[in-house]
């Protein structure tokens, strides 16, 4: 299945959601290319940045899976690096 590079962008506005968030992040790890978290101390809130290369239907259900998570937004920018699979063409 070709793979798509995408960011996905996390807010964490709720301390309680953080350990179900690393759960999703962990089963995914595989696709993930690197983590930046960054906690913004003077707001009570947590940035998260995720760099992923996976299924475009993979992306799509971790950014719906963690944006449905309570007291968390997230939003996933595309790019326009898509990866064949292997035996693929394009």
């Amino acid at each position: 299945m070709d793979t798509r590079v995408a960011v996905i962008s996390i807010i964490v506005e709720q301390e309680d959601a953080i350990e179900e968030l690393n759960t999703l992040l962990h089963e995914a790890r595989q696709y993930i290319v690197g983590r930046m978290g960054i906690p913004y101390r003077p707001k009570g809130i947590s940035i998260i940045s995720i760099a992923i290369d996976a299924p475009q239907d993979v992306i799509s259900a971790l950014s719906g899976k963690i944006g449905r998570l309570k007291g968390v937004s997230a939003k996933t920018a595309y790019s326009n690096v898509i990866t064949p699979a292997e035996g693929g063409t394009k």
